[in-house]
C-alpha cells in the first residue's frame, strides 16, 4: 500500500495495544516510524531497475526477519522513554505495526515476499488497489480522534473511535475480497462462454476503488483484458485480446532481468519489439497500453544485445481522459476502454 496507509495503519496499532498505558504521543510517534520502516528498502539500490522491483518487499517485509527485529526495536524505545516496566507491551505494539505493514501488502497484486529466507515466492491476492482512501480515511479519522481528544472520558472515546477505524478498514479489504471473489466467479464464466482456455487468472481492482474491475486472461500466445463493473447491468465480460510475444522468449531466456520479471509476475508479463528494442512488461499493474513496470532489456543487433542496465519506459497517458472512463465504467457505463 502508499505509505500514507501504512503510516496511518501503524499508528492506529500501536495506539490501540499502548492504549493509554504511554503518552499518545510517542505511541503515535513509534506506531508511525514502525508502520514506515519496511519500505525504506526503497532506497537501497539493488543493481538494475529490474533488481530494484523485483527485490522491494523481500527482506524488509518478511515476517521472520520483522520478528526478529522486533525485540530489540521495542526494547530500545522502552530504555529511550524509561518505560522499562512496559517492554513486553512495547515489544507487541512494535511487532503487530511491522508485521502488519507486510501482510497489508500482501492485498495488493505487486508481490510481497513474506516468507524469507525460506522461499522467496512473492504473495500478492490483488483485492485492493494501492491507493484506496476508502481503506485509509477511516484509520486517519481514528487516529486524528484519538490525537485531539487524548485526556480523561474524550481519551476513551478517541480510543474506541480509533478502534471502529480499524475495524472498518478491516471490513474494507474483507469487502475487496469478497468482490474479487465474486468477479473472478463471473470472468470464468465469460472465459467460458466465449471458449477462452486460461493458462493464469487475474483479477484485481482499478485504481482507488473496489467497485471496478480489471480481469487479464493468459491464454498461449495472447493474453485478453476486461473489465467490469459491480454497477454493470449484466454479469458477463466483453474480452479484447492482445498478443504477448511469446516467439521473442527464445532469444531472451537467458537474460537474467527477463527470468526474474517472468517469475515475479508469475506467469502475467508481455514481450515485444519497439524501435529495435525488446521490451518485457508487467502486466498486473495498469492497463493495455500503458503499464506501470515496462522494461527495455535488449537491443536488436547481430548478435541481440541485452542491456547490462535495463531501461524503464515510463507510462504515458492522458490522465484526465482516463479518469473520466474510470468514474463512468465504474457506475456501469457501458465504455470501452481508452487505448
Amino acid at each position: 500500500m502508499d505509505s500514507l496507509s501504512q503510516l496511518a495503519l501503524g499508528t492506529a496499532v500501536s495506539l490501540a495495544v499502548m492504549n493509554r498505558r504511554t503518552a499518545v504521543w510517542k505511541a503515535a510517534l513509534w506506531g508511525a516510524v514502525a508502520g514506515t520502516l519496511p519500505d525504506l528498502d526503497v532506497l537501497i539500490d539493488q543493481g538494475s531497475a529490474i533488481h530494484n522491483m523485483v527485490l522491494h518487499r523481500s527482506e524488509s517485509h518478511a515476517l521472520f526477519w520483522l520478528t526478529l527485529f522486533s525485540l530489540p526495536f521495542a526494547a530500545l524505545v522502552a530504555r529511550l522513554h524509561g518505560e522499562w516496566g512496559l517492554l513486553r507491551r512495547w515489544w507487541l505494539a512494535i511487532w503487530l505495526v511491522l508485521l502488519t505493514h507486510p501482510l497489508l501488502d500482501t492485498m495488493t497484486v505487486y508481490g510481497t515476499q513474506l516468507a524469507l529466507p525460506f522461499s522467496n515466492y512473492p504473495f500478492g491476492v490483488g483485492s485492493v488497489f494501492i491507493i484506496d482512501l476508502f481503506y485509509t480515511l477511516p484509520l486517519i479519522v481514528g487516529v486524528v480522534w484519538v490525537l485531539v481528544t487524548h485526556g480523561g472520558h474524550r481519551g476513551h472515546l478517541g480510543q474506541k473511535a480509533n478502534a471502529v477505524g480499524l475495524l472498518v478498514s478491516t471490513a474494507y479489504l474483507a469487502w475487496g475480497f469478497t468482490a474479487q471473489h465474486q468477479v473472478t466467479q463471473i470472468a470464468r464464466a465469460s472465459l467460458s462462454q466465449q471458449g477462452i482456455a486460461v493458462e493464469h487468472l487475474l483479477v484485481t481492482p482499478t485504481p482507488f476503488n473496489t467497485v471496478l474491475w480489471r480481469v487479464v486472461a493468459v491464454d498461449g500466445d495472447g493474453y485478453h483484458e476486461g473489465f467490469y463493473s459491480l454497477l454493470d447491468k449484466q454479469p458477463t465480460i466483453t474480452f479484447d485480446r492482445f498478443p504477448r510475444g511469446n516467439a521473442l522468449a527464445a532469444e531472451l531466456q537467458g537474460v537474467d532481468g527477463v527470468q526474474r520479471l517472468v517469475a515475479f509476475t508469475k506467469g502475467f508479463y508481455k514481450l515485444e519489439e519497439r524501435a529495435g528494442r525488446l521490451l518485457i512488461t508487467d502486466l498486473r499493474m495498469g492497463q493495455e497500453p500503458n503499464y506501470s513496470f515496462t522494461f527495455a532489456v535488449a537491443e536488436r543487433r547481430s548478435p541481440l544485445l541485452v542491456l547490462a542496465e535495463p531501461e524503464q519506459i515510463p507510462m504515458a497517458f492522458d490522465i484526465p481522459r482516463s479518469l473520466d472512463w474510470l468514474w463512468r465504467r465504474a457506475l456501469g457505463e457501458p465504455l470501452p476502454p481508452p487505448r
